[in-house]
């Protein structure tokens, strides 16, 4: 019960004034059950967030329904802040439309919510979501604060619900054969993984389209609920590039680390073959081109240490495109899952390269000492990866990114934001679930 109600006083306290009203409602998935979902049921789906993103996601689940397994589930609420997005999704897909969040959370209608608001949105809706007996499509990253990864954890262990973290390239072939080919051995005692992801653009990275006619003052389809939209955020008067290009400010995101390194860690999790948090993290960067409003960096790396005895390496910038392999290297072959380096391109196959110098006799025996590709199936991961939410809602079995694989991914990232902002390094207490100052004695 402790726990419960320190988790209660969470999700409360995070969302600040939007979600205050209805902590006195709030109550577990137990008395506000599910509804039971026969086998040729439409699962039921509302959309919280329908800006570019959200609308995409909201219209591949309903293209799934109608090509990939038709009546599979049907787009029934959609919401935003922004009056314009809610009109234009209503009319897209023939259904109810709000600027308030909670009227979706509290339709008994709905069986599952995607979530794709702003980053720091992300968590106190899922949370409130689950307390009211939905499933959880829950676009990356995870959430904001290493807090709330504990959080969402807890509390889908304590409600029973099905969260999907919405990193849809997890959902390809390559990551799971890696995953077998590392259990195979056929890399030795892993020792290092490398990853990268690179955009250029003459605008800047995020530096999306602003409707110069919408604000909180305005009327009809340009009115923008921004005390809603800043929810838990500091309080500030209403700043247009902040609303449209929220992913250049740190309090409403994590810049690189968050946005594109989700799509890198998530993986990496998965092929490792078992999820781990990291114990020590250091990261660094800078605004080395786009220099405008913008708080987080347009050039970031970090590095990360595991318990297990092997070390990350994640590079990026935004003003350069150029990608470099995602490899793990072990001591006896090094795996390379995406020879083009792009964590969200499709490869057509994952290549062992064995160390030839060190390898045992048996390794030799077993993998021989040439280079080997093993095939990866090409699918629409996108597809696939809200197939298998679709069933995990239908089954309640554990889906492909659920939150503790991607709770390991983002403890890492959002270290390594905190590592960037405080110049130093960093270390995590598993024990506390806490980030700390100074190694943690095992």
């Amino acid at each position: 019960m402790t726990q419960q109600s320190n988790r209660r006083q969470f999700a409360a306290g995070a969302a600040a004034t939007a979600l205050a009203s209805s902590a006195m409602a709030k109550t577990t998935a137990k008395t506000n059950p599910a509804r039971v979902i026969g086998a040729n049921d439409k699962i039921n789906v509302a959309v919280i967030g329908v800006g570019g993103r959200g609308f995409y996601v909201a219209d591949r689940f309903d293209k799934y329904a109608q090509t990939e397994k038709p009546g599979a589930c049907q787009i029934v609420g959609v919401c935003d802040v922004y009056q314009k997005r809610v009109t234009a999704a209503k009319e897209r897909f023939k259904c109810m439309g709000t600027l308030d969040y909670r009227e979706i959370l509290e339709n008994k209608d709905v069986d599952a919510v995607v979530v794709a608001t702003p980053d720091h949105w992300h968590a106190p809706i899922a949370l409130a979501a689950m307390d009211q007996g939905k499933d959880v499509y829950l676009e990356k990253p995870m959430c904001h604060t290493i807090e709330e990864v504990r959080q969402l954890i807890a509390t889908v262990k304590e409600t029973g619900r099905i969260v999907q973290v919405g990193s849809q390239t997890t959902s390809g072939d390559q990551w799971w054969k890696a995953r077998k080919a590392i259990a195979d051995g056929m890399i030795g005692k892993m020792i290092m993984s490398q990853g990268s992801y690179h955009r250029n653009s003459t605008n800047g990275e995020w530096n999306w389209t602003i409707d110069k006619s919408a604000g909180p003052d305005a009327k009809g389809d340009d009115y923008i609920d921004w005390k809603m939209w800043l929810g838990k955020a500091p309080k500030r008067a209403y700043d247009a590039d902040r609303f449209f290009r929220f992913r250049k400010y740190w309090d409403y995101s994590g810049g690189i680390a968050t946005d594109l390194f989700f799509h890198v860690m998530a993986p990496f999790n998965i092929c490792w073959g078992e999820a781990q948090f990291p114990t020590k993290v250091t990261a660094s960067g800078g605004i080395y081109v786009f220099k405008d409003e913008r708080e987080v960096p347009d050039t970031f790396h970090f590095m990360a240490e595991y318990a297990k005895g092997f070390s990350l390496v994640l590079t990026s910038s935004m003003a350069n495109s150029e990608h470099i392999p995602g490899t793990v290297r072990g001591h006896e072959g090094t795996l390379v899952m995406v020879e083009h380096g792009r964590f969200e391109g499709f490869a057509p196959n994952i290549t062992v390269k064995p160390e030839k110098r060190v390898i045992s006799a048996e390794y030799k025996a077993k993998f021989g000492e040439e280079p080997i590709q093993i095939p990866v199936e090409n699918k629409d991961t996108m597809y696939t990866h809200i197939g298998n939410f679709l069933g995990s809602v239908r089954s309640r079995q554990k889906p492909t990114l659920d939150v503790e694989t991607a709770g390991h991914a983002q403890v890492a990232i959002t270290m390594a934001v905190q590592s960037f902002r405080q110049g130093k390094v960093l270390y995590f207490d598993e024990k506390n679930f806490k980030v700390v100052d100074k190694p943690v004695k095992s």
